[in-house]
């Protein structure tokens, strides 16, 4: 892939940084490493890769942020070529998009469970999938979740869905020919998206109008698609007073956040995982929305909002 026009970073160039205020960092006589972070190319991504960069510098890192990058497998190529060294993935993007396997079944006992609100078996199944197939197969280590799971999930109006009486993905069994769908480039091929989507609820829309994904909202809301591609932890949707359809059938798995590190730099640098697990358990799903809508809704910038939070969390000191 052409992703990167950059010389790959050199690992052990920093020397003597200082301690970190949070409490969590290196020995100042201590040799340490520039950690490259990465990030996909919209804003939750942003915030998180900005929380990375800002406990990885408070404990004593230099830090190369490579942010905004792209889709999930330019950033996941970049992490196994060693282009950069943590990001932020999710479960059900790692197993499906990445690993190529197939999702559990939604209730386990083969009971639809909306997948916005899965069983903790099933989140607890994916989870360790990837995180025992990422080691050999790509030399990368899963780091604890951060608590909260976005979702896909598709958005309408609340005029759309008063008037097609739309509460459910199978409520557009019969109707979805006549509707135009908004997908961003990635949702409209994986599998864990829409043409999976299509299949298991035996549905086919009659257009697809492929967008940016920071348009997809607007686009719904202003009318010029019925329905959208959606994340279900984007501030987005409350601000715009939308609906998300159940996931009826549960075909959409969990997708739990957590970072996932080099392995090789982390064997070196252990203390590394004390540093990112701080984040491990801090977000719910409200929580992360309310992050996202600081950016999209409040035209904060990520880092501020990345800094304000760690430092409400006493994660970092205040500058």
């Amino acid at each position: 892939m052409h992703f990167f026009q950059r010389v790959t970073i050199t690992l052990l160039i920093a020397f003597g940084l200082v301690v970190g205020s949070a409490g969590v960092g290196l020995a100042q006589d201590e040799d340490t490493p520039t950690i490259t972070v990465g990030s996909k190319n919209y804003t939750e991504q942003l915030i998180l890769g900005e929380m990375l960069s800002l406990m990885l510098e408070d404990a004593g890192y230099d830090v190369d942020r490579q942010l905004y990058l792209g889709s999930t497998a330019i950033v996941h190529e970049g992490l196994v070529s060693g282009e950069i060294d943590t990001y932020v993935e999710y479960t059900g993007t790692a197993l499906i998009a990445i690993l190529g396997q197939s999702a559990p079944t939604a209730g386990g006992d083969g009971a639809a469970t909306p997948a916005s609100t899965p069983t903790v078996s099933a989140a607890e199944q994916v989870y360790n999938t990837v995180a025992e197939a990422y080691p050999d197969e790509f030399g990368a280590v899963w780091l604890d979740p951060l608590g909260f799971n976005n979702t896909f999930a598709l958005a309408v109006t609340q005029e759309t869905a008063e008037e097609y009486d739309l509460q459910t993905i199978s409520d557009l069994q019969g109707l979805a020919g006549e509707l135009t769908i908004g997908s961003d480039p990635e949702f409209s091929v994986r599998e864990d998206a829409l043409p999976g989507l299509e299949e298991t609820y035996d549905i086919e829309f009659g257009t697809v109008q492929t967008l940016d994904v920071g348009l997809l909202y607007s686009a719904v809301a202003e009318g010029d698609v019925d329905i959208s591609a959606a994340a279900s932890t984007d501030g987005r949707i409350p601000a715009l007073d939308l609906v998300l359809l159940e996931d009826d059938m549960g075909f959409f798995p969990p997708y739990f956040a957590a970072p996932v590190v080099n392995q090789e730099l982390l064997e070196q640098y252990p203390e590394l995982e004390e540093v990112l697990n701080q984040l491990a358990g801090l977000f719910d799903d409200a929580a992360m929305a309310d992050l996202n809508a600081q950016v999209d809704v409040d035209d904060m910038e990520p880092i501020d909002v990345a800094r304000d939070f760690l430092e409400d969390q006493g994660i970092i000191g205040d500058e």
